[in-house]
């Protein structure tokens, strides 16, 4: 079988989602499928140095020589929403002919990032009819309008909903992140045998609870080892992640001198939150730039709690993965999201964590202060935590779905 990838982001570029791609590509080469994989030349999370090395490494063999990697020039990635957006276009047309290019493609697999992506797909699945499979990570333009940067029925919206049913209209299947998920794209109209979910997942043998003895961040990072409760964030300070609630419930909670809240990040607004805290005085928040992935355990396994955020009116929209990491490092959750979601019920129902409703800091507050008041329980949630993922968010289970959703439509096609 010969698959045609098209991500706009690829290693050594870290990202958050980094090793669910380098799963379900080990589990593609584990099947003997030939990959053929047009990218961009780095640009996120790398320096100068690294950027500059991939000038000249147009091609690569990966994954015991199943995939192709074929780098294309582009332009770094700028701050600038315009820029990027332009960025995006560019990278868009260029994979776009590179998929009208390629020959003898058995299926184009995809993911939603950024908003058009999907599109690509659509486009070769009507001219090339090539079989198409969807992976739906965030629901455009759905999650913009939660975001706060566009609104419902504004013209960006009205073109957002255009390119999104053209995707789902020419998918042949469409694999979701959350039964959030699903119901949202039923009630667009997409027929239920086009939508599988699959529930994004993490390597419990990657990440895992590390002993405060052993955890290195704390030499590494210059942290203090005193009995302090710790609550922990990592990942992007951009609007989705509502930073902004974080910092009022530290400020809520600064009284108590214990309670310490430790950021990993980067983004746009990551040095502005740092010069919001300063004057602010909050002496209760340290910020950490983003650790690469294989460190991931050790951050987590930092706290006593692991913060998960949404701005209002995202949560539907989006389920996110660093849930997983949280949990896989045997550590409780606390969240400040949309009520009625997949993570509320998650949480809940099996005493993972404690929720809270999105943008409340003082519910926050007091979500955090019932696991600091009682230990006891905070431990028996973080132990539950760990065995959850064990049992319920495996690896091999979820790539095996990928290969079998796959399969399914690349099969049916040949029986058409």
């Amino acid at each position: 079988m010969k698959i045609l990838l098209l991500p706009p982001y690829f290693t050594p570029e870290r990202m958050a989602s980094s090793h669910l791609d380098h799963d379900r590509y080990n589990a593609f080469a584990a099947e003997g499928w030939d990959m053929h994989l047009y990218t961009p030349m780095p640009t996120r999370g790398i320096n100068a140095d690294e950027r500059l090395k991939y000038k000249k490494i147009r091609k690569e063999r990966m994954y015991d020589d199943k995939m192709h990697v074929h780098r294309f020039s582009m332009f770094q990635e700028k701050k600038g929403a315009i820029l990027r957006a332009i960025r995006y276009v560019l990278c868009f047309i260029k994979q776009l002919w590179f998929g009208l290019r390629t020959k003898d493609i058995d299926v184009v697999y995809l993911v939603s990032t950024p908003p058009i992506q999907g599109l690509i797909g659509a486009l070769l699945k009507k001219i090339r009819k090539v079989p198409f499979v969807y992976n739906l990570q965030d629901i455009f333009p759905d999650s913009m309008v939660g975001a706060g940067m566009t609104k419902e029925n504004s013209l960006l919206w009205k073109v957002g909903r255009k390119i999104e049913n053209f995707t789902y209209r020419h998918a042949d299947k469409i694999i979701v992140i959350s039964e959030d998920f699903r119901e949202n794209l039923l009630q667009k109209g997409v027929p239920n045998n086009k939508i599988e979910v699959v529930y994004n997942w993490v390597d419990s043998d990657v990440v895992y609870p590390i002993k405060e003895q052993d955890n290195i961040l704390f030499e590494e990072l210059g942290l203090s080892r005193d009995d302090n409760f710790r609550v922990v964030y990592a990942g992007n300070f951009g609007l989705a992640q509502n930073i902004d609630v974080i910092i009022d419930t530290a400020e809520i909670l600064q009284s108590n001198s214990d309670i310490q809240f430790i950021l990993f990040g980067q983004g746009e607004t990551y040095e502005t939150y740092k010069e919001q805290v300063s004057k602010r005085g909050l002496k209760n928040i340290v910020f950490q730039p983003l650790q690469p992935v294989d460190k991931v355990k050790y951050v987590y396994s930092l706290g006593d709690l692991g913060i998960v955020s949404c701005k209002p009116g995202i949560g539907k929209g989006a389920f996110p993965s660093k849930t997983w990491s949280i949990l896989s490092a045997g550590v409780p959750v606390v969240a400040n999201y949309d009520e009625g979601t997949d993570l509320e019920h998650l949480l809940s129902q099996n005493k993972l964590g404690v929720f809270s409703p999105s943008g409340k800091s003082k519910e926050m507050a007091d979500a955090i202060l019932k696991m600091y008041n009682n230990p006891i329980l905070c431990k028996e949630f973080g132990l539950n935590a760990r065995e959850y993922v064990l049992k319920n968010a495996s690896r091999e289970v979820a790539v095996g779905e990928y290969v079998r959703i796959i399969k399914e439509v690349v099969s049916n096609e040949k029986t058409i």
